[in-house]
């Protein structure tokens, strides 16, 4: 990486804050060590995020046809989930913690201890040389705020917390960043959640929590859909349940979300399905779904739940 001259960053469709954070935070420490860098991703980043510093350097296309020097791939478990066309044959560099990780890179540095990307990202952008500035602190501190559920989730460590200490010593705000994330939400966000909380089943003995999500709802809600982050990890809060699925219908495929609680090893069944993510957090994409699929996928988590029991 110190090698490359002109360095471009990207990481899975669909971006959320672990990846837009990591990407964001090592562009800036490439670029004060004199790269040249882009960052390409082939989605928009959610409408939540848009109060990250230098958010609009990502430019969003489905392809990379101009030369450069290396490719580093952030967050992504295998190189087709970027989307983005035109990196087979580039020097790729794979930096991911997910479980499941293919290792499609010239250089792959994978460790699902790291409770997100951006713990990676700290560690190398120190290794590095770079001093980190409140802009870059704040990409990291939202990477992992957001990854670990608000550090709720089983995969933080006391790595997590020394990290954190280092980004807070860069005066990032950590009141402030969580207000933009969790308390700055749109009217149709919290109308489209009421719906989906209102109509929500419950299933295995009101142990898992079932959401559906249709076109006709967002715009009853007057939401946007990339408007939709965290409803899927409400219904955790109520005691019994142990498990969320949440169905996105869009077209002729179903994007799947599920949760868990620290126990339940939802992964697994995201990639019975072709997927993937974290022990308590995946997710999916049902091609041209039916409602044996779906029954399915219930039915997976169900089993998910008993063994967690065992």
């Amino acid at each position: 990486m110190l090698d490359a001259r002109n360095v471009l960053l990207t990481s899975h469709a669909r971006p959320d804050g672990d990846s837009l954070g990591s990407q964001l935070a090592l562009a800036a420490a490439l670029r004060r060590l004199g790269k040249q860098v882009r960052i390409i991703n082939i989605d928009p980043a959610p409408a939540l995020y848009a109060f990250l510093p230098d958010l609009e350097i990502i430019e969003i296309a489905d392809s990379a046809t101009d030369p450069c020097d290396a490719v580093v791939v952030l967050e992504c478990s295998s190189l087709d989930r970027t989307g983005v066309s035109g990196l087979e044959e580039r020097m790729i560099i794979n930096i991911d913690h997910h479980a499941g990780n293919v290792m499609y890179g010239s250089l792959n540095w994978f460790d699902e201890t790291a409770c997100a990307c951006a713990e990676q990202v700290s560690d190398l952008i120190d290794a590095l040389g770079v001093e980190l500035t409140e802009a870059m602190a704040t990409h990291l501190y939202v990477a992992i705020l957001t990854d670990t559920g608000s550090f709720r989730h089983a995969n933080i460590t006391a790595r997590t917390f020394e990290i954190c200490r280092r980004i807070a010593t860069a005066g990032i705000d950590p009141a402030r960043i969580a207000a933009e994330v969790y308390t700055n939400g749109s009217l149709g966000h919290v109308r489209l959640t009421g719906m989906l909380l209102d109509r929500m089943q419950l299933e295995y003995d009101r142990r898992i929590a079932v959401l559906r999500l249709h076109d006709t709802m967002l715009a009853e809600a007057e939401c946007a859909a990339d408007d939709i982050e965290g409803i899927v990890n409400l219904p955790l809060a109520v005691r019994d349940v142990r498990a969320v699925v949440f169905f996105k219908h869009t077209g002729t495929e179903v994007r799947v979300s599920v949760r868990s609680k620290a126990a339940v090893d939802v992964r697994q069944v995201a990639v019975s399905f072709g997927g993937g993510g974290h022990r308590n957090a995946a997710g999916f994409t049902i091609e041209h779904p039916t409602a044996e699929t779906t029954r399915q996928v219930i039915t997976r988590i169900a089993t998910a739940i008993a063994n967690s029991e065992q």
